[in-house]
């Protein structure tokens, strides 16, 4: 059987030895380099978890009743970032309300005429 490293094997010379030397520290600093850049992604994915306040509270449904005027029609809704928004026909004109996701407190109304 033979061994990995012969013990007849020839020192590398002077300019040889120093070519290696440099590839591994290269080796080290970009495996320093690799093991804390993904120490950051773990450490920022669990500040996520951990701190991270929720989508819904700690009942998990949320329930809200939101009253509109007399022969009010919803024409659309939608959601996006951390608003509701309601658009509404009253009675020939529109009417646009927001609300906050998390509360589904009203945030804004917005009334469109036309001149």
């Amino acid at each position: 059987m033979s061994s990995f490293r012969d013990d007849d094997e020839k020192p590398l010379d002077p300019a040889a030895a120093a070519i290696v030397a440099k590839v591994r520290k290269m080796t080290m600093i970009s495996g320093l380099i690799t093991a804390i850049g993904i120490g950051a992604i773990f450490a920022v994915i669990g500040y996520r978890v951990f701190k991270s306040e929720g989508s819904s509270p700690a009942g998990g449904m949320v329930e809200a009743q939101a009253n509109l005027p007399p022969n009010a029609r919803v024409l659309g809704t939608t959601a996006g970032g951390d608003r509701l928004v309601i658009t509404i026909d009253v009675g020939g004109k529109i009417e646009v309300r927001t609300f906050d996701l998390k509360t589904l407190q009203p945030a804004g109304r917005l009334m469109v005429t036309g001149q």
